[in-house]
């Protein structure tokens, strides 16, 4: 039987084991997976495929992994760019808690599908996303026929949900949404971070892990200069120690950031194999003064943890470019560490393999090789800038952006080829995402048009800020400065 896509004379880098790259190659997918990849023959231009696709001035590679992301107001990208940290903190949190109250349900349900749609647009395959309604962003992703890891965040000192309602909410995500959409949808176990969980939290997020115990564990870690200070808060040394106590510092966690991380955090982290998100973007444009602590990737590399790139909140910084990461990550580390810090074949590894060891699935993602699930995009080399097309995995950390991918394959399945969008309609999407902000602007006096966004006065966000947990959290982290000093 002929195979579904064959894919010939292209240049084929399979970020495998020996990171082989072909000058000529060919990849053969059939059922879902990729069945070959080898030199290209003279006769595979006449072979019989359903998709025969000339990859001439082509480069096929792994599809992207968005390793820590959040979706939901991805139709308000270009809102928040030109606030301060502080009011961005604000809104940010009067959102989430009328999210987690089921507001706003229109405005998500079409910023997911947008979301969608971008990362569609731009290569990206996998996203791991954590949400406060996350079956929106679970069901945009399945019809789209994209890959994703999605779950509810918990925490008890950043909102006022209830902590039981919560948990219940997770679980029954859980049993309703793991590994549906022919398995591309997959759940996961989100206690928020380590700065607005009480030890509760964490004690009840460990026992809920322990009864799927399949399920990535995805929080932010170290993100923050408070992460430490809750920690003792909670009875513990610091954040890894109550992690350790808890029964998750292990090769489950997918820890994003980590930013505020020392050298003794690195080696708890290597030992226990746990792995890391790193997004950039999100703290150059926010906190890109010189005394900001940075993600200590190099050091986390050479001592052998994972780490994987995302874009984090990429309505925060207008970007769902994730090959922009690549180059942020570069640049970032440069100016905090020296330079030469990544090879560019590691960065394109953070972007694909590593991304997905993450999330525990690179024995079927994450790079071209038989047998593995295809996923597989194509990028447009012959834009001049690629010219003379030297050193392939530079151009892909160094030049290429979203508008250079051409075609996006998901389980064998052509989401995007030949720029055209076959699995979802993005003249629908884009209205659907118009409507829903201008009624969001007019629901809230927020007015947002083509010269920029101004949101409602800070009376309004105070009434929808949540009270009762940062009341909280604010008070244990006053307590705990004290008990510091004394």
């Amino acid at each position: 039987m002929s195979p579904d896509i064959l894919i010939h004379d292209a240049t084929v880098l399979t970020v495998d084991e020996n990171n082989h790259l072909y000058r000529n190659g060919t990849v053969v997918v059939d059922d879902g997976r990729i069945q070959a990849v080898r030199r290209s023959e003279p006769d595979d231009a006449d072979a019989v495929a359903e998709t025969v696709i000339d990859g001439s001035g082509r480069l096929v590679m792994p599809g992207l992994v968005n390793a820590h992301a959040h979706l939901e107001l991805t139709a308000l990208t270009g809102a928040f760019s030109e606030m301060s940290v502080g009011e961005l903190f604000a809104e940010m949190t009067a959102f989430c808690e009328q999210l987690g109250r089921g507001k706003y349900e229109y405005l998500v349900e079409a910023g997911c599908d947008l979301a969608a749609l971008n990362f569609i647009r731009g290569g990206i395959t996998t996203t791991n996303a954590m949400e406060a309604l996350p079956s929106r962003g679970a069901d945009a992703f399945g019809e789209a026929g994209l890959r994703g890891f999605f779950g509810p965040w918990i925490s008890d000192l950043f909102w006022d949900i209830p902590e039981d309602e919560q948990f219940e909410r997770a679980r029954s995500f859980i049993e309703d949404y793991h590994d549906t959409y022919d398995g591309r949808i997959q759940a996961t176990v989100c206690p928020h971070d380590d700065w607005s969980c009480s030890r509760d939290v964490w004690e009840r997020t460990a026992e809920l892990a322990a009864d799927f115990p399949d399920l990535p564990v995805h929080t932010h870690l170290l993100e923050l200069g408070a992460s430490n200070t809750m920690a003792r808060a909670n009875d513990a040394e610091d954040s890894l120690a109550l992690l350790d106590e808890v029964g998750l510092l292990d090769d489950r966690l997918v820890a994003a950031h980590f930013r505020v991380a020392d050298e003794d955090d690195i080696e708890r982290m290597a030992a226990n194999d746990a792995s890391v998100a790193h997004c950039p973007s999100i703290f150059c444009y926010w906190e890109p003064d010189g005394e900001t602590e940075w993600t200590p990737v190099p050091k986390l590399r050479e001592a052998g943890t994972t780490v994987g790139l995302g874009l984090d909140d990429h309505y925060w910084h207008d970007s769902s470019d994730l090959l922009g990461e690549a180059r942020q990550a570069r640049l970032a580390a440069n100016l905090s560490f020296g330079t030469n810090q990544f090879h560019s074949m590691e960065l394109v590894r953070m972007l694909t393999i590593e991304g997905a060891r993450a999330l525990g699935v690179g024995d079927e993602l994450g790079s071209i090789r038989p047998g593995k699930r295809a996923d597989l995009i194509l990028l447009d080399l012959s834009d001049p800038k690629f010219a003379p097309k030297t050193n392939i995995p530079a151009l892909v950390a160094n030049a290429a952006t979203t508008a250079d991918v051409e075609s996006t394959i998901v389980d064998g399945e052509l989401l995007m080829h030949d720029n055209e969008v076959r699995s979802m309609n993005p003249e629908e999407v884009c209205e659907r995402a118009e409507t829903a902000v201008e009624r969001f602007g007019d629901e809230l006096g927020w007015e947002m048009d083509v010269g920029g966004s101004k949101p409602p006065s800070h009376l309004q966000t105070a009434r929808d800020l949540p009270k009762r947990g940062p009341a909280h959290l604010v008070a244990r982290l006053g307590l705990q400065h004290v008990k510091d000093r004394l």
